[in-house]
């Protein structure tokens, strides 16, 4: 749950965005800046968190008034070599940040933390991650919150939808593309899998609120309706005229290790009531625009 440490929206001073080169990164350092935000945005360019200095460049730039935004990460992190780069990369960050003050620390995580069968899933939902990328995250949480004396706040997103989405992963993303290039839109099974979808400008949106609230604890960003991915591809294709056939395909090997995920979202509706996630159909022809 979150608790706002100011009591009505505050431009923070400068935000930091580590990983401001990838798609959830650039899409919170855009909105930063439309919304009239300070933003120093570091993509691996500035800092590689890989690199032996990457501390002590990261504590030359901080200043004790800066919200820091760390999403900076090598995902999907599905391997033993990626798992370990990744806490390296949090490593250098913590150590950087131990050792500096600042107003306030936003960390990107996953709605991976969670265990498979916790359903509905809520913000109190225990930590009991099933993969190496959940595990990643989770750690990442633990090693950050523990590395510094300003408020923490953990955003987690469920599955995200976007334009510039580099990852092409099974759903929204992999159907919008197929269909541009007017290929069949391929669902395993029946595609019977139901799973929550949120838009990488409601992912941003969520994190711009929790650094003008200085909001701390943890937030889910899912819109809290899961829908099967058959529906998800049917959607897709009804924004291409039915030009685009949704086919089924004999599913390879084991099930997916999560076939069903749902959200209460109530912790989001409590801590930001205003606020109202972009309906799935209205998400998709956005990011078919901006493709």
């Amino acid at each position: 749950m979150l608790e706002h440490l100011e009591s009505t929206p505050t431009r923070p001073a400068r935000v930091v965005v580590i990983g401001a080169g990838g798609f959830v990164g650039g899409a919170i350092a855009r909105r930063l800046a439309a919304d009239g935000v300070t933003v120093l945005a570091l993509t691996r360019v500035e800092l590689d968190l890989l690199q032996p200095d990457a501390a002590a460049r990261l504590k030359g730039l901080l200043r004790p008034t800066d919200s820091v935004v760390f999403v900076s990460a090598l995902a999907p992190a599905k391997t033993v070599p990626l798992l370990m780069q990744n806490l390296r990369m949090a490593e250098a960050a913590c150590a950087a940040l131990a050792e500096t003050e600042i107003a306030h620390l936003l960390y990107v995580s996953s709605d991976a933390v969670y265990a498979d069968d916790a359903n509905p899933v809520t913000e109190r939902s225990p930590l009991a991650p099933s993969t190496l990328h959940g595990m990643m995250h989770a750690a990442r949480e633990s090693m950050l919150r523990a590395s510094t004396r300003a408020p923490f706040a953990a955003l987690r997103p469920t599955l995200i939808y976007g334009a510039a989405d580099p990852h092409n992963g099974y759903g929204p993303n992999r159907f919008r593309r197929r269909a541009e290039r007017g290929e069949p839109i391929a669902i395993f099974g029946e595609g019977e899998e139901r799973r929550d979808h949120v838009a990488i400008e409601d992912v941003a949106a969520l994190a711009a609120l929790m650094l003008a609230r200085r909001s701390a604890g943890a937030l889910n960003a899912a819109t809290g309706r899961s829908i099967s991915f058959r529906e998800v591809a049917e959607t897709v294709a009804a924004q291409f005229g039915g030009r685009v056939p949704v086919e089924s395909r004999p599913r390879q090997g084991t099930p997916p290790h999560l076939a069903h995920r749902h959200f209460d979202i109530a912790g989001c509706h409590r801590a930001f009531p205003r606020f109202r996630f972009t309906p799935l159909a209205e998400g998709l022809r956005h990011a078919m625009q901006g493709s």
